[in-house]
């Protein structure tokens, strides 16, 4: 995924790629769609944003 930014002096271009899992992308009537931080960041992180839990499991921990 490639986000463009404006950050009032010019274009920042941040780019994500899942190891595992997918993107859970908003479904756009008028060609562009609309989040909030909140949603931008779950998204990114790999969550479905329309309810807040993980994609894939965690494999392990510690």
């Amino acid at each position: 995924m490639k986000v463009l930014y404006w950050d009032g002096q010019g274009y920042c271009l941040f780019a994500k790629r899942l190891e595992t899992g997918r993107f859970v992308w908003p479904i756009s009537r008028e060609g562009t769609a609309t989040l909030t931080s909140a949603q931008l960041a779950m998204l990114l992180e790999g969550m479905d944003w329309r309810s807040p839990t993980r994609t894939t499991r965690p494999v392990a921990a510690g």
